[in-house]
């Protein structure tokens, strides 16, 4: 049976790290890219040949549609096409919506929700020749409830929702999952700036008593990622019982 291709965007760290990782250690062919942090996505990818699978690593910015076509180019020179697609490219931005600048916006709109466009668009086509595939996009809790000082973010995740639940159903018919997971707390870079009153002031309000670990959003990734499933057009919750 050939192995199977994941592609996951966002993978220089954190949770999209841990999902390539999780991918590799199953054997699949990994491609990852990121925007900027080129020295980090090498150590990853030299990470994930560690586990004796082949690994693309790619910097540009998915968000912009013609660096997506040249991924997906060289994806389909080297693997043929992608399997599973985790859309995990993401920005965060604190502050009123009436100090965010315009420019501010646009590259939330574009980091978070155009890229998901952009790669969905782009795989589909080879999913639908398989007559199989998945797609994963990972959102936020703040997409299903809102999160003041954070409108912009909590706009691109409840786009990201919405066309979750769209596209399953138009894919449904081809035997392609598609399915989000609406991340809570995790314990990645993004939630680094908080300083240690807030963070145990916002531990505090999570049922579970701690923040989420990447290697748990990997887990619910890859099931929804490998298994043969009913399940599509979910939004997923993984936050602790926190909302």
């Amino acid at each position: 049976m050939p192995r199977k291709t994941v592609l996951v965007t966002g993978a220089s760290r954190g949770i999209g790290k841990a999902v390539a990782v999780k991918f590799a250690k199953k054997g699949y062919n990994v491609a990852i890219s990121c925007i900027r942090r080129e020295e980090q996505l090498m150590r990853t990818q030299k990470e994930i040949e560690s586990f004796q699978v082949p690994c693309l690593a790619y910097k540009g910015d998915m968000g912009d549609m013609a660096c997506c076509k040249e991924l997906f180019l060289k994806i389909k020179k080297m693997f043929g096409g992608v399997d599973v697609l985790v859309n995990n490219a993401g920005i965060s931005y604190i502050g009123l919506l009436q100090d965010m600048s315009t420019e501010d916006w646009e590259r939330m709109l574009r980091t978070n929700l155009t890229s998901v466009f952009n790669c969905c668009k782009l795989a589909v086509p080879y999913m639908i020749s398989q007559k199989q595939g998945k797609i994963v996009n990972i959102s936020s809790v703040w997409g299903v409830v809102g999160a003041s000082c954070e409108t912009a973010y909590s706009a691109t995740k409840g786009g990201i929702n919405a066309l979750t639940k769209a596209l399953a159903k138009e894919l449904a018919p081809s035997n392609i999952q598609v399915n989000a997971i609406a991340c809570g707390a995790i314990d990645t870079e993004m939630n680094q700036w908080m300083d240690e009153d807030d963070l145990i002031a916002l531990v505090d309000e999570i049922p579970s008593g701690r923040l989420g670990r990447a290697e748990e959003v990997a887990d619910l990734v890859y099931h929804l990622g490998y298994k043969e499933s009913y399940l599509t057009g979910q939004v997923i919750g993984l936050d602790g019982g926190w909302i």
